[in-house]
């Protein structure tokens, strides 16, 4: 339970400093497009508190959710979709005290469940941890957004290395989500955290090798930047090829955003967001 605490703590922490940009939005502010194509801020929060909202029913009443998930299979290229419009459609402060609202209760949620429970998820069913951990890559994921349609600067925090460990582990999951077969052997990810220290994953003697910042990584496989902008370096044929595709979300792989100058700058297929099936990893 100690682990998990340290988890749901980080999520905590991530949807307050999300909040911090968004508290004091005059309401017309709220229509500002971000670089989601079509997704306003409003889409934005209104999406992580549907997701949210869904993983409270899959923690506390997995019936509800597998009733949930039947009407998503019904319409899955557009269930994400619609529900961020609906939400998007309320009034700011009524969206914004419900998302409030909601993180408050998915962390209780998660704390009173008991430990070792799987909950039912739109992939495979995930522990607490794994819950825990897949809300704070979205919630940060969606939060770059808003910060990008908002010209803010975020300090990144030791909390992404939550999402930097979703994205290594899962690797094999981005092959095969793009008919690829996965390498054998392990790579070796060694990333700088924001307080200069060295993050590492995978055997030190392993052939192939990516290093660089850990928020670029972070950045890289939320698809909320285009790797040309990024100081990624690969070494080896595998792991170039790797950072081509790499994602820690379970939904299908969007276009990404293009690099800085290019056509299109700044904008992100909805696909890359995740779309509230986020990592099939356990940890």
């Amino acid at each position: 339970m100690a682990e998990l605490q340290t988890f749901i703590d980080d999520l905590r922490a991530e949807g307050e400093s999300l909040d911090a940009l968004v508290a004091d939005l005059p309401e017309e502010k709220w229509a500002t497009l971000t670089p989601a194509e079509g997704w306003t801020i409003a889409h934005q929060i209104g999406h992580l508190h549907w997701t949210d909202s869904a993983a409270i029913l899959a923690i506390t009443d997995p019936d509800g959710f597998a009733e949930q998930l039947k009407a998503a299979f019904v319409n899955p290229a557009g269930f994400v979709d619609d529900g961020a419009a609906e939400q998007a459609a309320r009034p700011p402060a009524e969206l914004l005290a419900d998302w409030r609202a909601g993180r408050t209760a998915l962390v209780e949620a998660l704390t009173a469940a008991p430990a070792g429970t799987k909950f039912p998820w739109y992939g495979p069913p995930m522990g607490g941890v794994s819950m825990a951990t897949a809300r704070l890559m979205e919630t940060w994921a969606h939060g770059q957004d808003v910060a990008d349609a908002l010209g803010a600067e975020r300090v990144p925090t030791s909390r992404i290395k939550n999402i930097a460990h979703l994205g290594v582990r899962t690797r094999n999951f981005a092959y095969s989500v793009n008919e690829k077969t996965p390498p054998t052997e392990d790579f070796r990810v060694e990333l700088t955290a924001p307080d200069g220290s060295i993050w590492t994953w995978g055997p030190e003697d392993a052939t192939q090798k990516v290093t660089g910042p850990a928020l670029d990584f972070c950045l890289l496989v939320t698809q909320r930047a285009n790797r040309a902008d990024l100081d990624l370096v690969a070494d080896g044929g595998d792991a170039d090829e790797w950072l081509g595709f790499a994602q820690a979300f379970a939904g299908p792989s969007g276009e990404g955003r293009a690099a800085i100058g290019s056509s299109g700058e700044g904008r992100a297929a909805i696909g890359s967001s995740g779309e509230g099936r986020e990592s099939k990893v356990d940890r």
